[in-house]
């Protein structure tokens, strides 16, 4: 059995959910198929919840109404029998009824959660019903029914491994089951996430889950490529990452891939193949425990970037100054991504600045604080152990005409980063593909 999942472009409209089932039913093998909301739904879901917030039914209303006439012309270009039709509208009706109902009573966020889920649910549906149609023996897999996290919010495996065999040993014979990105139930039970770009999450869980022989996630781009063809030209798809590289590529920037979903798969030791709809022939990039010695692969860029400076003559010597510094990050739940030391200061680079006022607060007790805003990480992955000669002359030799505000190396054998200014990104990137990739 393998997984396939199928991002919200995949399926953002009734021609393309038709190119999904071509994709999804040209071999024989049993799979089970992870799709996300059409495109731009959950946006105009997460519309409805704000008008709600804000008590005003007639503003969620009329974007309800704009949402399910959307929906019955999807329905009129699918479907090509009056049945399924009917099934489809008769769906569709009961859906949004439901929508509707949260116009009529107290809004909070937990009732956001179930609106926002319902993207997922509806595009699940919708497919099944035209694999059906089809002829296909295809059948409904409900995510609420096996998909859940624990107290933590991290999810609970042992829990989705059990029931979700229990789901498919009710349904034995079927030869495609769809299932649903995104949503699953939290550990009281009440309808949850996990988060934006989940869907590939619930891909790698589900794949780790039913022991898979492998994971697709498929987008509308080729694979992940060695830079953000946003900003440079001339970017080439990898064929070939490690887990490890992936991970630190999805962290650091690179949209195609949702940062947790790599790590379920990399302890089922299942590969992930990242494929593209529009060009399903490409061979698009393959994540497995398989690594190219010596050899740089990737480049991303994280941007709003933070960047802190703490100085301190006390810190000359004195132990546990650093504990200090970690826990004031650790009281405001905020992680740090870049980190350098000297004999009198620590700089710091955070990506969430909820806090920040407070976090400063704090860290100016210890010694002078300074602040940089406005910055971008740059991450050059590939095999860097420090035991390959040149590696970090040859990446910082590319950003000879670009101010580096920080770098970190040696603290993963696939990544050297480094923190500028985000005026400077696209110059830097392109100066790196340059001189690793073009030459």
């Amino acid at each position: 059995m393998k997984v396939m999942k199928f991002g919200g472009t995949s399926v953002g409209s009734p021609q393309r959910m038709k190119n999904v089932v071509e994709l999804i039913s040209n071999d024989n093998e049993q799979k089970i198929v992870v799709l996300s909301a059409m495109s731009g739904t959950t946006n105009m879901l997460y519309e409805i919840s704000d008008y709600l917030y804000k008590k005003n039914p007639v503003g969620a209303n009329e974007n309800i109404n704009i949402m399910e006439d959307k929906y019955r012309q999807h329905v009129a270009e699918l479907y090509s029998t009056d049945e399924y039709k009917q099934k489809a509208n008769d769906f569709l009706k009961q859906e949004f009824d439901f929508i509707r109902s949260f116009t009529k009573s107290t809004f909070t966020v937990f009732e956001e959660k179930i609106i926002v889920g319902q993207g997922e649910i509806l595009s699940t549906n919708m497919v099944t019903f035209y694999l059906q149609e089809q002829g296909y023996n295809a059948a409904l897999l409900p995510a609420l029914d096996y998909m859940r996290t624990d107290k933590n919010d991290e999810p609970d495996l042992k829990y989705i491994r059990e029931n979700i065999k229990v789901q498919l040993e009710n349904q034995p014979n079927c030869d495609i089951y769809i299932t649903q990105g995104f949503i699953c139930r939290n550990a009281y039970g009440e309808i949850d996430n996990l988060k934006r770009g989940g869907s590939d999450y619930s891909a790698s869980l589900i794949g780790a889950a039913v022991e898979a022989s492998e994971i697709q996630i498929w987008t509308d781009i080729d694979g992940m490529h060695n830079n953000d063809p946003r900003f440079v030209e001339g970017t080439q798809p990898v064929s070939n990452l490690s887990f490890e590289e992936a991970s630190e590529l999805a962290y650091f920037g690179a949209k195609i891939l949702h940062p947790t979903c790599v790590q379920p798969a990399k302890f089922a030791g299942i590969p992930v193949k990242l494929l593209n709809t529009m060009q399903p022939d490409a061979y698009g990039t393959v994540i497995s425990k398989q690594t190219e010695r010596g050899k740089i692969k990737a480049v991303a860029a994280k941007d709003d970037i933070c960047a802190i400076n703490i100085t301190s003559s006390r810190m000359l010597l004195a132990y546990g100054f650093l504990r200090k510094v970690f826990e004031i990050f650790e009281t405001y739940k905020t992680s740090i991504d870049m980190i350098t030391t000297s004999e009198v200061g620590v700089s710091v680079s955070i990506d969430n600045t909820n806090n920040l006022s407070q976090i400063l607060n704090e860290l100016k007790k210890l010694g002078t604080v300074n602040v940089d805003m406005n910055m971008c990480i740059i991450c050059v992955v590939g095999d860097l152990d420090w035991h390959n000669v040149g590696f970090e002359a040859l990446v910082s030799d590319a950003l000879k005409g670009i101010p580096v505000r920080m770098i970190s190396y040696g603290g993963s054998n696939h990544n050297i980063s480094f923190l500028i200014a985000e005026e400077d990104k696209k110059r830097a990137l392109q100066a790196l593909s340059n001189h690793l990739f073009n030459k």
